[in-house]
This record gives C-alpha cells, structure tokens and sequence, in this order.
C-alpha cells in the first residue's frame, strides 16, 4: 500500500497552529489495517486549530485541553476517524482505506502497474505474509484455498514435490502449469520427474525452488485477457511474483526470521484387524510359510498365540496396527533467514539469505536448500533509473522416494504388510555380512523397506540462477522507454542407484545425468500515459520481447557392479548413454492501449504477434487480441451504503505452440553400437509439415460491489473459455512405420463461476476481524478429439493394477476414470460366473478427476498485539482410482473381506442362465478375483473438507526492548493439514497422489503418507 503524502501547506497549517496547552498529554500510533505504521497523518483536535502529525513510525504526540476532547485523524486515501479522548492517555488507532479516494494498485502483464478500477478482468493478489508463517517446501501449495479459480494439488513425494496447478480447469489436452514471472521475468516451472505406473519419483518443479521470505505478493492473472501479453505459455494463466525490496529513505534494516516445524505422517488406513497374516484362513508356521504370507492378511484369526515369522523368530499373532506410524519419523523443517535492506534518494537494495534444511518422513530422504536474492535500484539520472535482481538457488534432494510400483518404494511394503506382522521385524532390511536385501514376501519386486532407507540413492542437485536487468529512461513526464533482460539458467545433475544385494537385481548398478536449461527473455517497451482533455485519458505500451529456450542433457547408465559397493561408471559391465537436445524461439510484438473517461470508464484493448520456431514456416505467425471494459458505475449512481460498484467484461484469444520442438520435420538419430558402429534410427512419430498454433478464446463477465465504507465486499466473475485446433498426438496403425501423429484436432471448453465474498465483521481499534470466503465451480468439456467425431477416448495414464485408467473422453469432463464395471443382465442384476465370481463389464467412465467445485474459507483475527486466523479449504466432484483399496482387497487387509471369512462368499447376482447364483467361494479366492474384475470397486469420491492452516501470533510490546536493538519481534505457532473434516475415501487421503502430471490425475497408490505439520515462526527486525 502507497505511503500517504500531506501537502508541505498542510503540514505548515498543522504545526503553526499547535498551542501551548499542557492540561493532559496524549500519545500513541497511528497503523493502516495490515499493521504498517502509518507517517504524516493529521491529527487535529475538534473545532479547533490545533494538531500535529506521525513521524515516520507513525508515532505522535499531542497536549490536548482536557478529557471532553476530540481527536479527529486523517490522511490522504484513508477514512477520517473521529477518538473521544476521556481519560486516555494512549490512543492508538488504525485507519481503515478509503476506496473511492484511493484506488488499489495491482503489478499486471509486463510489470505495468494498474489501478483495480480499470480492470476489465478477474486479478487477485495474495500478500507474501500468507506464506512466510505457517511454510510448505514448496511456496505455490500456500495458495491452496486463497484464490478463486485456483485449484492445487499438492505432491505426496516428499519435500518440494511438485504440484498440478489448474487456473479455471484444464485450458487444453496436456494440462500445464501457469506461466510464473518474477519481477517480470518469465520463470521455468517445469517438473523434473514424475512416477507412473512402472514406478519414478516425484522430483520437484521450478516453483518449489522459490524461498517464501523473499515474496512481496503474488498476483494471479486467471483470464485470458489477463494473461494475453504473455503469448503461449499463459494460455494456462500468468502468475505474478513480486519480491521484496529496499524503499527510498530507509534507514538500514536487518530482519531474521527463523521457522522451525515437524511432520507427522497421518495414518488413514483403517484395515481390518480380526485376521492375521496367512493363506487360505492359516497362520504361517514356518519361516517358508511366513515368507510367502508377508503381505497377506488370509490368515486365521488373531488369538494372541506365538507364532513363527520369515526370520525365524517367534511373534504374538496380534494386531499391529501402527506399522505405518513407527515406520516413519518426525520430520523436522528448519529454516534461517536473514534480509539486510536499506535506500536513499537514489539507491534501495535488499539482500536476503537463507537456508532450508527439510526432512522427509521417511529416513535418509529430504533436501537442503540455499537461497540468495538480491534486488537493487538505482536513480542513475533524474531521467535514468537501473533495476537489478539476482535469485541465486542451490538445492540438493538427498534420496527422492519411490512411488507407485513396488521396487525401491520403501512405501509400498510398509502400508501392506500382513496385519499381525511387526514391521520392526524387517530391520535392518539387509544381512550385515553379505549385504543381501532381506526378502521377507514371495514377490522380490517389493523392496524391504529398511533397505532402500539404507541403501538405496536417488540423489538429485540443482544450481539455479534466475536474474534480470532494466533500465528505465523517461523521455517525457508522459513517457517512459524501458529494457530488460532476464535469464533463467538452470543446471541439474543426478546420481541413483540400484544397490548390491537388491533382490530382483543382485549385482546392482547406477545412473548418472547431468541437464541443463536456459531461457533469455530480452523486452523493449515504450509507455506513453497522456491526459487528452479534462475527462479523456490515455495509456499505451508497446513493446517486442525475444525468447529463446535452449535444453541439453546427457545421461549414463550401468548395471551388473563387477566389484560390490563400488558405485563407480567404470565399474559397471554393461552400459548404455544417451544425449538430448532441444532449441526453441519466439519472436514477438505486442500492444496495450487504455482509454479512460472520467474516471468511471475504461476501454482496454491489447494485441500480441508471435512467430514460432517449433511450427512450419507457413504456419508460425499468430494475433491474439484481446479488449475488455471496466464501468464504476457506483460513480454515477449514489446506492446507499454502497462504498464501490463495477462491472466488467472482457474477451481475448490467445495463441498456443506446439507441446515439443521438431514435430514438422523426420530427424535421424544415432544410438548405440553393434561392433563398434553406431547405430541409426528415426522416430515413431509421424512429422506435420501442416501444424499451426491452436487458439484458446475466452469471454469473462463480472462485477466487484462494496459496502460500508468497504466492510462487506463480493467479486463475481463468469467465464466461457474454448480452445481450438488443439494439437494432439494420436496412434497409426504400425503399417504405416509410426506409431503416432501429432495433429491440430482437438477441442475443449471450460465454462464456470467465481465467487469471493470479503467482509469485516468487526473493526475496532483493539480488536479486527476479517474473513474471505471464495468459491469456484467449473464445468469441463472435451468438445472433440480426432476433428471428426470419431474418436471417443485418449488414454492417458493408469495405475499399477493395470485394470483401469484415465482418459479424455468426447463429450466429457477431462481426465476420465476408466474403471470395469461388473457385467448386468436385461433387468439390472450382477451377472456372476460359473466359477461364482461377478463378471467383468465395460470399461466404463466413472467421472473426471479434476473437482467441480473448490474453494476456500480464510478468518483472521488480531486483538491488541495478538493475531489469529485459519483457513479451511474444500474440494467436490472429482473422482480417484484407489491401488491402495485395490492391494487392500486383494491383500485381505480391507473391512469388505471380513464377510465370509469362516462360511465362504455367495455373491449376490444370476448366473448366465439368469437363476440365482449359489456357487459358494472362499473368502481367500473371491475377494482378490473380485478386486481384479471389477476396479469400480477402487472408484472414490474424492470430495473433502480440510482445515489447511492455523496461525497464533504475537508481537512483543516495544517497551520490552526499548533499550535493545530491536525494532519489531513476533513469533506465531503454526500448523497445516490439520484436520479433515469431511471424506469419502476408504484408508486413504482423497489429495493422495504419486504424480502432478495431468495425465496421471486422480491415480492414488504407494505414495509418501499426507503429513500433518506443526512448528514456530520467530522473525526479529533490528534497529
């Protein structure tokens, strides 16, 4: 918020009529309502000439006549507040804004900054302090339940997973995240990694590099129009991050804050607990019969009596039913950082370090991170003014978790083994002589799980430099010309391993690959704001920006160790290498032009040109405009109680470029060689000579009402988004030579609703209350997938069951479950099998995994020196594809296998014939049959209702530190993922998830458990 300014008449005014009366001394501070002091606010005492204004902390001091006086405090941009002085001799107040006085300045496209009265479109701003307190590793899962519109799905791989982020549903076929700019420099946000259903990791994305104490805001763009500066990559909507920096006449500033928290895995399960590990209804009586029964609960039932485990030792036949818990740790998180920040008339800067040291709950498994921002601004001239800002990242992910599949996914065996099996039997998860993995099921291919926390490594390093320069001349009062060139440079390495004595791999093995990713952005842009008459107004940019995007890696492989433990290239027997390249450019001009009329009417229209390199030559250009109008109509029409009132309503189009580089051309390859020759390929995908850029068009319509003095605001906006020519990779027969073609075909359509309702129940000077309550519903479409018609579905990816799937579906919302319902006769009953088992049906679509409805309730709070607020988010209409249910049921681990245990199952249905079915199936047999046929069984609703964030403050009084060197010391107690409130998912998290990539949405199964987080925020600025 802008500093109020008193005129030097004012001032004078005030100071020259301050009287001499000493009847009673009253002194205090003034603060605006997000707690900043507050300098040069008048103070006059009522009917009279007498006053004074705030030093620069917003302090003052006034002698007033007696206690019958009143003090009335006013500044420019805020609402005049009128004190009853009584017997007071302190009176601290905070000043509410005055909306129609001053408008709200928000950083949009480009780093232009405008007034919210003029926009014609949907912008929210989150402020940095929402993030800082109560911390996830990766900052962006902060905005969970903040931002209408927004939807965020956190990782569950371990610190600085990454996220799928959907800005008003999935904008194309590919999902994609928004485009993230920092300081107006356009931000890599790709994953490093994801699992599927073979197994991976969840390896962190370019967001998640981003230390929370050096952001300012974040300012989302959701519409098209919003982002339509942007070109391509914003077709999924721009977010804006602003950081941190010095302010002109500060006086040098040291800040520290530090943070420290813990994780706690939460434990969803809820398993049955009156049978054993087993088969066929017996407990294991040997170690071979313990072995093959390690993760089958098919055993007799739980009496308490010894018996004999894989290792050969004697166990209760009890329940154990915390293996899950004493498996993994509290996972400490503990960050330090120190901000030195200072300026003159001519020079501010802000320099901020920090280190982040952040475990995983599962031993041996967490990252380190360094962070170093830099941000510098200097008045070369009266005319000149430089910017410089340099984010330096040095982050090492020490043992990133398996997920998904069972090899190295120290998860996977945990969370299913059998329910009177100790876990603590399995360490230390090798033999301490030959360093054999100690198998302890049937299936090798289920690593032990003390094994890979001691031996396996997936070790991943980033080094990142993310930096920019501008300088802005001002030719005239009314025009500005400004450049800039930002890199983000990124280089990545990583080092894993198969270790020595791994069951289903005994002489190990490694790989190795180094990475790296460059993009320069250079922007000329010419601003001209001109006032053409009294009423008439002008403001244009234009500009051109250069992109180019360069990607290398290299990557080495080798298996079979000739010597053990010698996790070295040259030690490998068999080896394969592999190189990869990709080049990209765009070429671009765009426009901005606003034209104001009186304050209350504003007409933006805005138009972007891109060339680009990864299309034909025929192909590669494409406009995209965009105009939106804004009408305060509360400036013509005086509505009681009414503070503010404007509509809106925008339509843009925006261009998209193709998912990849060298789709228009057949490029050969060498790969590996045959008597010392390489040899030669090309590949599968047919090449397009005929691709062109899709479109995404989007119409928004919208209003922004206030009342009472701004204590009650609700923003509404309504969306109808469409994309066409959507560029798709689709199979050909292997007749052809290719297994696939990219074409321009598809087609999607996303309309929906966005609600934010803000108030201010209670606003006193001891005692605030605010409250945000937002609320986004969307329906999605996918309109067409082959430009005929024809194709009815595009698989995308499934789960390790491998008997369902997600797809795109025509005429449906995107990211389908596909799940086998069971087979029904004429008249709707269960058809059952000969064998007693219900039949196996179509492979049918059970719903979209990405939620209809979202949203989020935020309350805070703050009493004299105290604050206190929490965040409730909410999730409904999405669905999940459970392998936890799946491996439940079949493992004997469900509540649904108790039925028939003793007498056997006799399902409910007709046989072929249509007689009703009699076939009586033991318990053993027809539940793990039952779970494969029928994966509708592992079908959720994915709904839920969490309390995300709690945060309890406090700001120590000044006079504690009067004579130390502190200007301002808090400290908070904060927690996240609290408690979920409400769920329909069966011995899971309805968020849990191996992967952010759209194409495996909704697929849950061997993932890290949720984690509930409890911890300290201390943060001290000195004098």
């Amino acid at each position: 918020m802008k500093k109020p300014k008193l005129s030097i008449i004012t001032l004078l005014f005030l100071f020259g009529c301050q009287m001499a009366w000493a009847q009673q001394t009253v002194r205090g501070q003034v603060l605006d309502d997000e707690q900043n002091s507050l300098p040069g606010v008048g103070i006059l005492i009522k009917n009279t000439f007498t006053g004074t204004v705030t030093d620069n902390n917003g302090n003052y001091t006034l002698a007033v006549p007696g206690e019958g006086s009143m003090l009335v405090f006013s500044s420019i941009g805020f609402v005049s507040q009128e004190v009853q002085v009584g017997n007071q001799s302190i009176i601290n107040i905070n000043l509410v804004p005055d909306i129609q006085a001053l408008g709200e300045v928000v950083v949009t496209a480009l780093g232009i900054e405008r007034d919210t009265r003029t926009l014609g479109y949907s912008v929210s701003t989150i402020d940095g302090s929402s993030m800082d307190k109560a911390r996830e590793t990766n900052v962006i899962n902060s905005l969970q339940g903040r931002v209408a519109g927004l939807n965020i799905s956190a990782g569950n791989g371990g610190p600085a997973s990454s996220s799928r982020i959907n800005l008003r549903g999935v904008s194309n076929f590919n999902g994609g995240s928004p485009l993230f700019v920092i300081n107006g420099v356009p931000m890599d946000n790709s994953s490093r990694g994801n699992a599927g259903e073979w197994g991976g990791s969840n390896n962190g994305d370019g967001i998640a590099n981003i230390n929370p104490d050096d952001i300012k805001d974040m300012t989302v763009l959701k519409g098209a129009t919003a982002a339509a500066l942007y070109g391509t990559r914003a077709a999924n909507g721009v977010i804006l991050i602003t950081t941190k920096e010095g302010k002109a006449g500060q006086a040098l500033s040291v800040e520290y804050t530090g943070n420290l928290q813990f994780d706690q895995v939460i434990n969803f399960t809820d398993f049955q607990y009156e049978y054993g590990q087993g088969t066929q209804g017996n407990k294991p009586t040997d170690v071979n019969s313990a072995r093959v029964s390690g993760l089958e609960s098919w055993g007799a039932k739980l009496d308490g009596s010894q018996y004999t485990q894989f290792d050969g030792k004697q166990y209760p036949y009890s329940a154990v039913r915390d293996n899950i818990q004493q498996f993994y740790r509290n996972a400490p998180s503990l960050t330090n950082s120190i901000a030195v920040s200072g300026g003159n008339e001519m020079t501010n800067f802000r320099l901020s370090m920090s280190s982040l040291d952040s475990k995983s709950v599962l031993e041996n498994s967490g990252i380190k991170r360094k962070t170093f921002n830099l941000n510098v601004n200097q008045k070369v001239t009266d005319k000149l003014e430089v910017s410089v800002m340099a984010n330096y990242i040095d982050q090492q992910d020490q043992n990133r978790a398996g997920l998904s599949d069972s090899p190295m996914n120290a998860n996977f065996g945990i969370t299913f083994l059998g329910t009177s099996f100790d876990q603590a039997a399995l360490r230390p998860g090798f033999d301490p002589i030959t360093g054999a993995e100690t198998v302890f099921s049937d299936n090798i291919f289920v690593t032990n799980p003390y094994f890979v926390t001691s031996q396996y490594r997936n070790d991943i390093g980033r080094k990142r430099l993310i930096s920019a320069i501008s300088a802005t001349y001002r030719i005239k009062d009314w025009m500005n010309f400004l450049v800039r060139m930002g890199y983000d440079n990124i280089n990545d390495e990583s080092f894993g391993i198969t270790p020595w004595g791994t069951a289903y791999s005994n002489l190990g093995g490694l790989n190795q690959n180094k990475s790296t990713a460059v993009e320069m952005n250079i922007d000329a842009l010419l601003t001209i704001n001109r006032q053409i008459s009294e009423d008439l107004g002008f403001n244009v940019a234009l500009g051109a920006n250069l992109r180019k995007n360069e990607r290398e890696s290299i990557g080495i492989s080798g298996s079979q160790l000739s010597i053990p433990y010698l996790y070295n290239i040259n030690n490998t027997l068999a080896r394969n290498q592999g190189y990869g390249f990709n080049e990209r450019q765009v070429q671009s001009a765009y426009y901005t032009a606003d034209f104001d009329y009186k304050d209350f009417l504003t007409l933006t229209t805005t138009g972007r040109y891109d060339i680009y390199s990864t299309l034909p030559a025929a192909n590669r250009g494409i406009f995209a405009p965009s105009v939106s109008t804004s009408f305060v109509f509360s400036e013509l029409v005086d509505i009681p109680s009414m503070s503010f009132g404007k509509l809106r309503a925008s339509y843009a189009q925006t261009s998209g470029e193709a998912f990849d580089a060298y789709l228009t051309s057949q490029y050969y390859s060498l790969g590996q060689t045959i008597n010392g020759f390489p040899q030669g390929g090309f590949g599968s995908q047919l090449p397009n000579v005929d691709l062109k850029p899709f479109r995404l068009t989007e119409l928004e319509f919208g209003f922004d009402v206030r009342f009472l003095r701004d204590r009650l605001g609700v923003d509404f906006a309504f969306f109808d988004r469409e994309t066409t020519d959507e560029i798709v990779s689709g199979p050909l027969s292997i007749t052809t030579g290719f297994g696939s073609q990219v074409l321009n075909l598809g087609s999607t359509r996303n309309t929906g609703m966005e609600l934010l309702v803000t108030g201010k129940p209670v606003l006193t000077n001891a005692f605030k209350w605010d409250v945000a309550f937002n609320f986004t519903t969307i329906k999605n479409t996918i309109v067409d997938i082959d430009g005929e018609g024809g194709t009815e579905t595009l698989g995308l990816g499934t789960y390790r069951p491998l008997n369902a799937n997600i797809a795109h579906v025509r005429g449906m919302a995107a990211a389908q479950v596909m799940a086998y319902d069971y087979r029904y006769d004429a008249s709707g009953n269960v058809i059952v099998g000969s064998n007693g088992i219900p039949v196996r049906g179509d492979l049918t679509p059970m719903g979209s995994a990405l939620p209809r409805i979202y949203g989020g309730l935020n309350n805070d709070f703050s009493y004299k020196n105290f604050n206190f607020s929490f965040l409730i988010d909410y999730n409904f209409g999405a669905k999940v594809l459970s392998a936890t249910n799946h491996y439940a049921i079949v493992r004997g681990l469900h509540q649904r296998t108790l039925e028939g245990r003793e007498g056997g199952v006799v399902a409910s249905g007709v046989n072929a014939e249509g007689a009703v079915n009699t076939v009586n199936v033991p318990a053993f047999t027809y539940y793990p049959q039952l779970a494969t046929n029928i994966s509708r069984l592992s079908v959720f609703d994915a709904d839920f209702i969490k309390l995300r964030q709690v945060v309890l403050g406090y700001s120590l009084p000044k006079s504690l530190f009067e004579r130390l060197p502190f200007e301002r010391v808090s400290i908070s107690a904060v927690g996240r993922n609290l408690w979920t409130m409400l769920r329909y998912t069966e011995n899971f998290d309805p968020e849990a998830g191996f992967s952010s990539d759209l194409r495996s949405a909704g697929l849950e199964g061997s993932q890290i458990p949720s984690t509930a987080t409890y911890g300290f925020t201390l943060n001290v600025v000195f004098k």
